[in-house]
């Protein structure tokens, strides 16, 4: 014993000098000081103003003043542009964008220095007898779709505050006040959440507000702009701000109107709750500034189809826009995820419980669409039966990858196209998690004879503190275990690790089977799939061959391990000919009908890049499109969850 001892002291007292012992080859230099943490106190030195000169929108340009007050002249400053997005859940925002950024005290010019390590970070030092900091620069918002997101037009601009103000580190930003002006060009109407002060001079004037209020808070602006009244009941102003390409798309008929004033009221009737003193729903239709979906917890971003209102039958598939982003009021923004609140913009997020906020929303949005009207319950039927397709064929990326894990997407990939989103998966929590709380809403069906649904849930969740709206309410994973069973008693925990947290290749339609339906292929489109497709300008053949083209015969889709795959074919390749002749989506499909029940390939010509090539693609199963079927004798739950409530 003694021997061996002495054998292992002596071996750590001969392995020690040399772990210390540096390497040869460079050594890394020390990190700069790290950026002050934010504090809950409130921000000293005084309100913060803004000015936006949003009139160049032939250039896109948005021109930037700012006067941030600072304590102390003669200290090191560091101001801060907004890095995380909230509601895009990633660090995304348009840094690059901006350009001419000069800093002045006292008149004179004052160099800054970007952090090397946190690029959103700047470094200045004032002089002595400084006061304030006053700031120049231009937002040089996207002119075409490959730079990015078109939010200005000559009909109509998007302005988000996060693109267009700096503010001091160190503090939460609920903390700092601050003072918002901008100019649009002459006879613009508007909508945002903020609360006009003045219009003088051509700038309209806001009240002051918290920085977080003011990020919240975004403007559409447009030549052509309607705005609608949504709320009946008096309690708090709801409004539909809409901006459109041409003045005819704001031709909204009556009832159509009255569909999106039930949307509020189904709302209200769910969560028997409001937080928010207003909100303002922001609607651009229109085919020349970027799509968006981006919630707000007075206010929601919406850009959609130009004929929203004036093709009304043909867009079903587009009217679930405004029931997802305005649930998300209540479940995203008052009620979100704890480890996802920062106390300000430059602090990471964490997405964890994203399939809770999107994949509950996402099961919302649909209820609340069919209950509102907005689509019928066929429409969303035939809806579910699409994305119970997806999370069956035309995901195997569930084979090696956790609902769970795709949180963290937004941050992975920052919403970039990838080569086989099949396979690799592309933010799954909102879709699939749709299908994991429909599996919740059935089985509390179930298990208390109709008596209760995931309607209590949401009402107890979610529907808390009527009226209060300053702060945001926090939850973990423990706390909507625990939500779920106040409502019925059932060991939700392990259905929700099991469902999001674990790779769980079983195909997710138990919710679906409970309600009462079972998906089904038949050789003909729902009108939603029709619909969806002309919305989406393609045609989508993934049940069948396994891939997606564009209009112009490109492919933008390929289903991992499908036919399509198997013989070759990638996203990029352009089809010229099927079986001989000019390729037409139509003579495709025929060809797929006719090959069906046989042995025969179906023959393409392909270009990719520079090379052409004969592809053969063995598929004789004839054109497959989701749909639902009932299942007889089981109750029909899934028309009970989109009744209106009463």
């Amino acid at each position: 014993m003694k021997s061996a001892l002495f054998a292992a002291a002596a071996a750590l007292a001969f392995a020690t000098p040399l772990a210390a012992e540096p390497s040869e080859g460079p050594q890394p230099l020390p990190m700069p000081a790290p950026i002050a943490t934010p504090r809950d106190v409130a921000y000293p030195a005084g309100t913060l103003k803004l000015e936006v000169d949003a009139t160049d929108v032939e250039r896109r340009i948005f021109r930037i003043r700012q006067t941030i007050p600072i304590v102390g002249g003669g200290a090191p400053v560091t101001l801060l542009y907004p890095q995380w997005v909230p509601g895009g859940h990633s660090p995304r925002n348009a840094l690059f964008n901006i350009a001419d950024l000069v800093v002045k005290a006292n008149g004179k010019v004052v160099p800054w220095t970007r952090d090397p390590v946190q690029v959103f970070a700047f470094h200045l030092t004032p002089p002595a007898d400084a006061r304030s900091l006053d700031i120049e620069f231009q937002y040089l918002s996207p002119t075409a779709g490959d730079q990015g997101r078109v939010v200005m037009t000559p009909e109509m601009l998007n302005a988000q505050w996060l693109n267009l103000a700096f503010y001091p580190a160190g503090y939460f930003t609920r903390r700092i006040n601050i003072e918002a002006a901008i100019k649009l060009p002459e006879g613009w109407g508007y909508g945002t959440a903020l609360e006009t002060d003045k219009t003088e001079a051509g700038w309209t004037r806001f009240k002051t507000v918290d920085f977080d209020t003011l990020m919240d808070s975004p403007m559409f602006a447009g030549r052509y702009f309607k705005k609608y009244d949504l709320d009946t009941s008096g309690k708090s102003p709801v409004r539909l701000n809409i901006v459109a390409d041409r003045p005819e798309l704001l031709a909204a008929t009556p009832d159509q109107i009255e569909q999106h004033r039930e949307l509020v009221r189904q709302a209200d009737k769910l969560y028997g709750a409001r937080h928010f003193d207003r909100y303002e729903f922001l609607l651009a239709l229109t085919d020349r500034m970027g799509r968006i979906g981006l919630e707000h917890h007075r206010s929601s971003e919406n850009g959609t189809v130009p004929e929203y209102f004036t093709e009304w039958s043909k867009n079903a598939p587009a009217r679930n826009l405004l029931p997802h982003e305005y649930n998300h009021s209540w479940d995203g923004k008052y009620r979100r995820p704890a480890d996802l609140w920062t106390p300000n913009y430059n602090t990471p997020m964490r997405d964890s419980l994203l399939w809770v906020y999107e994949g509950q929303d996402q099961y919302w949005g649909f209820v609340l669409g069919a209950r509102s009207g907005l689509v019928t319950k066929q429409q969303t039927l035939d809806a579910l039966a699409m994305t119970a397709a997806l999370y069956t064929e035309g995901r195997p990326g569930r084979a090696w990858r956790s609902v769970e894990d795709t949180t963290n997407d937004p941050i992975i990939a920052s919403r970039r196209a990838i080569p086989w989103t099949s396979w690799q998966r592309s933010e799954d929590y909102y879709s699939e998690g749709q299908l994991i709380w429909l599996d919740a809403d059935t089985l509390i069906r179930e298990k208390t004879g109709g008596k209760k649904s995931l309607d209590d849930f949401g009402r107890a969740f979610f529907g808390v503190n009527d009226g209060q709206w300053k702060q945001p309410l926090t939850y973990t994973f423990e706390d909507v275990v625990k939500a779920l069973n106040a409502v019925t008693p059932h060991d939700w925990a392990t259905f929700l690790d099991t469902r999001a947290r674990k790779v769980a290749p079983a195909y997710p339609l138990d919710g679906l089977a409970r309600g009462g339906y079972r998906l089904v292929y038949t050789d003909k489109p729902t009108d939603y799939w029709r619909d969806t497709e002309a919305n989406r300008k393609a045609v989508d053949l993934t049940y069948s061959l396994g891939l997606v083209l564009n209009r112009e015969a490109t492919i933008t889709g390929v289903l991992w391990d499908s036919p399509a795959f198997k013989a070759g074919m990638t996203v990029g390749d352009k089809i010229l000919a099927v079986n001989g002749i000019a390729y037409d989506a139509e003579r495709l499909k025929e060809a797929i009908a006719a090959a069906k029940g046989g042995k025969d390939a179906i023959t393409f010509i392909v270009k990719d890049g520079d090379h052409f090539k004969v592809q053969p693609v063995s598929y004789n199963g004839g054109l497959r499109y989701p749909r639902l079927e009932r299942i007889e004798g089981k109750p029909d739950l899934l028309t009970n969850i989109y009744e209106p409530l009463k």
